[in-house]
């Protein structure tokens, strides 16, 4: 008899703490609700602004990476010094007036650097021809950086002709390493 009175103490006891927890649970969340409401509601705010701030400094931000990344660029193509040229040829090929641009734009900026064009050949060719084409050479690439702006008292020339080969083989891909003007500051 004392266990039944025990198993309906249980059975009573059960689902009230069932019911209990349960809505206990649901005052707590719609509390809980009303805070984070209030909370998310103050965080769009604050978050907009952020954004509006966010945006306005990521476009600043890209606007120096832009600005940035053209000086990077130009930097890289300054280390570049040399102008290769076809055989018996002195015309400035297009693919190099990128790179020339940027030498062009750093001796603007800085009136009191010089450069040296050297104009190099190939050894076909006799020693006094070769000497004439490295200098029409160095002559073309200070010419084309006077045209972009550069003054002339800044460029001195010096042809070597085929006296300083860079590449001593006597193949094709040696011949055209040779013929070549190089910018030295």
């Amino acid at each position: 008899m004392q266990f039944s009175k025990i198993k309906k103490g249980l059975l009573i006891a059960i689902p009230a703490l069932a019911l209990t927890a349960c809505g206990s649970s649901s005052v707590v969340n719609d509390e809980s609700a009303a805070a984070a409401t209030n909370s998310a509601t103050s965080a769009e705010t604050s978050g907009a602004a952020q954004n509006a701030a966010a945006v306005e400094v990521a476009t600043v931000e890209k606007a120096q990476t832009v600005e940035e990344m053209q000086q990077a660029k130009f930097e890289a193509l300054r280390q570049e010094q040399t102008v290769y040229f076809d055989f018996d040829k002195s015309k400035v090929d297009a693919k190099y007036l990128e790179l020339l641009q940027a030498h062009a734009d750093y001796l603007i900026k800085n009136p009191n650097q010089t450069v040296m064009v050297e104009g190099h050949c190939d050894e076909r060719g006799t020693p006094e021809y070769n000497i004439a084409l490295g200098e029409r050479r160095a002559k073309a690439v200070a010419q084309y950086l006077q045209n972009l702006g550069v003054m002339q008292s800044q460029i001195s020339t010096v042809s070597y002709g085929e006296e300083k080969p860079v590449d001593l083989s006597r193949t094709q891909d040696g011949f055209a390493k040779n013929r070549r003007a190089v910018l030295v500051y």
